[in-house]
């Protein structure tokens, strides 16, 4: 689902109606969770977390023209997705992730996770844990995500 927007508010306020709310929530638990450093983007045609130019003027290899991203979240057209780089670069926190998810979903009935390399997938909004990723975006500074950015993504 391609959501027309300019800026970040734009694309919160396109999103279709029975997304608004699980959309913004994100981005609330997000944005009180991330550590400092990291600034909110509209990149790829969604909102997200990046490292800024003035920290990393570099920027990302694949479009040195844009901030180096490291969390997005998307309304898609099946689902909502929250792409988190850091847990396609670092096995360990894919490996809290995964056991963090599977022991919550067994009390809260959330379902089997639903991910791609950096890509977790929400068919239904309201299994959404939020406070997991909230969780999840507190487990890496900018320092830390540029390190292994520069150790094993960058070509």
């Amino acid at each position: 689902m391609k959501i027309p927007a300019a800026t970040v508010a734009e694309y919160y306020d396109a999103l279709p109606e029975d997304r608004q709310g699980p959309m913004r929530q994100l981005r609330k638990v997000i944005g009180r969770n991330i550590p400092k450093g990291f600034s909110e983007t509209l990149d790829y045609g969604m909102p997200g977390w990046s490292v800024p130019r003035k920290l990393y003027p570099a920027g990302y290899h694949c479009d040195p023209k844009i901030p180096l991203p490291f969390l997005g979240i998307a309304s898609q057209k099946n689902f909502i997705a929250v792409y988190h780089m850091g847990i396609y670069a670092d096995a360990k926190l894919l490996k809290w992730f995964t056991d963090a998810y599977a022991r919550l979903a067994k009390t809260r009935d959330l379902g089997k996770l639903d991910m791609g390399k950096s890509c977790i997938r929400f068919k239904k909004p309201e299994k959404i844990p939020f406070d997991l990723i909230g969780e999840l975006a507190t487990k890496m500074t900018v320092k830390e995500w540029v390190a292994l950015y520069e150790r094993k993504l960058k070509r």
